[in-house]
């Protein structure tokens, strides 16, 4: 019998920098400093619902410009600079200063009056610092890379850009619309994941379209809603444990999961696909009968629990005769097949090797060129 000593607890590497979403809507914020970074740093504030008080001695065009045509008063310019009096009551400080000693002054009386404090190009002096973003508010996707390449996390976040269509944005409002009803049904977790599981591929599938009324009710049909009082196993299949070569569907599979039982670290890549809060169990060289037992304590306490297989599930011997108990016990189980191994990996910047004996060119052998007219 597989026991708890088997969880695997290390489910996060670590991290240079902790990654949290601010709620600023109707919070005071101070930006001290006149220049484009100031604006900027200011509009960015205000953008996410933030009373901002700018103090600059010479506030520039473009900071002049901000403050006259943001709705309601929102940056508000004060001229003159900033005191230690302008910190009462905000929730959080920036500042743009050209000299190293205001930017240290500024530094000091923010801590000293309790504010979490941001200098810009100054990351020594920093609490927090402002990343890349990707905006499908409420969607919302922070980058950062602690100041070691900001071009590069430039580029990541073009590269999520062109993933994540403008459209996405009105699903994720959909979402938070009706997240209030879904919550009213008071269905179990189990259910209520499957349902957002459900929700997150017609987001993701339907990005260029709207949500309509109706996909709210779709959601909602019983199938859906009406979880077993168990839970259920996946047997995944991983393909050789490259992440880029798990299918859609297994990668899926991952991230609704509860729990998730492995064996050994070959395929620690994967594991990086499914939510971090999801418990792991390394059962090692455990045989089909000790893992299936263990499957089946899990699914019956009514977690979603996924076996992680290497290669092809479908192919796998392991994967069969964990099947096979799992469906005498009548336990729930299904299967996701995965590719079966990595064909002709290369190095980056190579061209893969034609098979020996293969004509030049890609061209069948017998089958001659066309001339080039």
């Amino acid at each position: 019998m597989i026991d708890a000593a088997a969880e695997d607890r290390g489910r996060i590497g670590p991290l240079a920098v902790l990654p949290l979403f601010w709620q600023l809507r109707g919070r005071r914020v101070l930006v001290a400093g006149g220049c484009e970074a100031a604006a900027w740093k200011a509009e960015l504030l205000a953008a996410a619902g933030a009373r901002v008080l700018v103090a600059a001695e010479a506030p520039g065009d473009m900071l002049c410009s901000l403050a006259a045509r943001w709705p309601d008063g929102a940056i508000d310019l004060r001229g003159g600079g900033w005191d230690r009096a302008c910190l009462d009551g905000m929730a959080i400080a920036v500042g743009a200063f050209a000299a190293d000693a205001e930017a240290e002054a500024f530094r000091a009386a923010a801590r000293a009056a309790g504010v979490p404090v941001n200098l810009v190009d100054r990351p020594a002096l920093c609490d927090f610092s402002f990343g890349g973003i990707v905006n499908r508010s409420p969607l919302v996707i922070g980058i950062a890379t602690d100041g070691a390449a900001p071009v590069f996390g430039q580029q990541v976040r073009s590269r999520i850009e062109a993933l994540l269509p403008p459209g996405i944005a009105a699903w994720a409002a959909a979402a938070r619309n009706w997240r209030p009803r879904i919550m009213a049904r008071g269905l179990p977790a189990t259910a209520r994941r499957r349902l957002w599981s459900r929700f997150a591929t017609m987001a993701l599938d339907g990005a260029g379209t709207p949500p309509a009324p109706g996909d709210l009710d779709w959601l909602l049909v019983p199938d859906v809603v009406t979880a077993p009082p168990g839970g259920r196993v996946i047997l995944v299949g991983a393909g050789p444990g490259e992440a880029d070569l798990v299918t859609l569907k297994a990668a899926r599979a991952l991230l609704a999961a509860d729990v998730i039982v492995h064996q050994g670290p070959c395929l620690s890549a994967c594991l990086d696909l499914a939510r971090r809060e999801a418990r792991r169990f390394d059962v090692g060289g455990a045989d089909a009968g000790a893992i299936a037992a263990l499957l089946a304590r899990l699914a019956r306490s009514g977690r979603e629990t996924a076996l992680l297989i290497q290669g092809d599930a479908r192919a796998n011997p392991l994967a069969a005769a964990v099947s096979a108990r799992l469906e005498a016990a009548s336990v729930a189980v299904s299967v996701i097949a995965g590719v079966a191994e990595a064909t002709h990996p290369q190095r980056p910047g190579t061209m893969p090797k034609a098979p020996a004996g293969a004509p030049r060119f890609g061209m069948p052998a017998g089958v001659a060129a066309a001339p080039f007219p």
